[in-house]
């Protein structure tokens, strides 16, 4: 028996790297699936492959259904196709994995308009169109059938580079936080017909290598046991288990997964604070207090760093 015997999956941008490992992961627990990638170059150009086949038939040899899907998430309408597709080969949806991405890494001054939207419009717009048609999908079939509850899942993949920072990729970072918010909001409205979750990788892939020349050697890097901290693979039971009945009361919440570690992350929220004792602020009062009462004392903020810090030896 497998956690997830039956049930349908739609994952985006499955053909390499974490949708891969992803996609393998649900296949081993027996789940259908649904296999979206463009099969284009990490930035989005380039001609596009037959990968999301090839890993379909992966996924097949371990006995499962799985069929590739080529659509772009960024376009509104075709995003609907992919979910009709789910329920058209499969007789249903359950479970959806946002995971499809691209980099366009520039530092602002020199990023172009272009350069902006296309990776929002992939992240950020592509995770809005994939859950806007699966959640009235999910809602839908639970109007119809009350005893299902929450019987949706839906898991979007934001990123460090958003949650802490991470110069040159100001496009990037706000389509991850975005798309946090955006699962946070998401839960409070789809709790009765979906749980929403957010998930948070450090992993090798080709957005830490081959987009991010400079990771690419950490990213090689293994801990002092020899584990391959880094490795996509790491990061797929997460999948899983918030795939799984077992997650069925968990919604709301963004992970991160590293290695042999596993965060949970808490978003915005007040540190300290200071009042003016029923009175109006001033900017002269702001500029005597705010560094010597509001900004003393603040915890450090956590860098992306920090995180892989813990994983090998910098």
């Amino acid at each position: 028996m497998g956690m997830l015997d039956g049930k349908v999956a739609i994952i985006t941008g499955a053909g390499r790297g974490l949708g891969r490992e992803e996609a393998l992961a649900l296949a081993r627990e027996g789940c259908n699936l649904i296999i979206n990638d463009l099969g284009a170059g990490f930035d989005g150009s380039g001609q596009p492959t037959k990968i999301a086949d090839e890993v379909a038939e992966e996924c097949k040899k371990l006995g499962v259904k799985a069929v590739g899907n080529y659509d772009s998430v960024t376009d509104f309408n075709k995003a609907k196709a992919i979910i009709d597709q789910a329920v058209s080969e499969f007789g249903k949806l359950d479970i959806l994995v946002n995971n499809a991405g691209i980099l366009r890494d520039r530092m602002l001054f020199n990023m172009t308009e272009k350069e902006f939207d296309d990776v929002i419009a992939v992240h950020l717009k592509g995770t809005f169109n994939m859950t806007r048609h699966a959640s009235a999908y999910f809602r839908e079939q639970g109007k119809a059938d009350p005893s299902l509850k929450n019987f949706g899942t839906i898991i979007n993949t934001a990123s460090d580079a958003g949650l802490l920072g991470n110069v040159g990729q100001s496009n990037y970072g706000a389509a991850k936080a975005g798309i946090a918010a955006f699962s946070v909001i998401s839960a409070m409205e789809l709790k009765k017909y979906a749980t929403v979750n957010c998930v948070v990788p450090i992993a090798r892939t080709r957005l830490t290598t081959d987009a991010t020349p400079k990771m690419a050697d950490t990213m090689s890097k293994t801990d002092e046991s020899g584990f391959d901290v880094f490795n996509p693979a790491n990061f797929a039971p997460m999948i899983v288990f918030l795939a799984s009945d077992k997650a069925r009361r968990i919604t709301g919440e963004v992970f991160r997964i590293a290695g042999d570690k596993c965060w949970v992350y808490q978003g915005w929220h007040a540190v300290n604070m200071v009042d003016n004792g029923g009175k109006r602020w001033t900017p002269q009062i702001l500029a005597e207090r705010v560094k010597s009462e509001l900004m003393k004392g603040l915890p450090r903020k956590e860098t992306l760093m920090d995180a892989v810090g813990l994983l090998i030896k910098m």
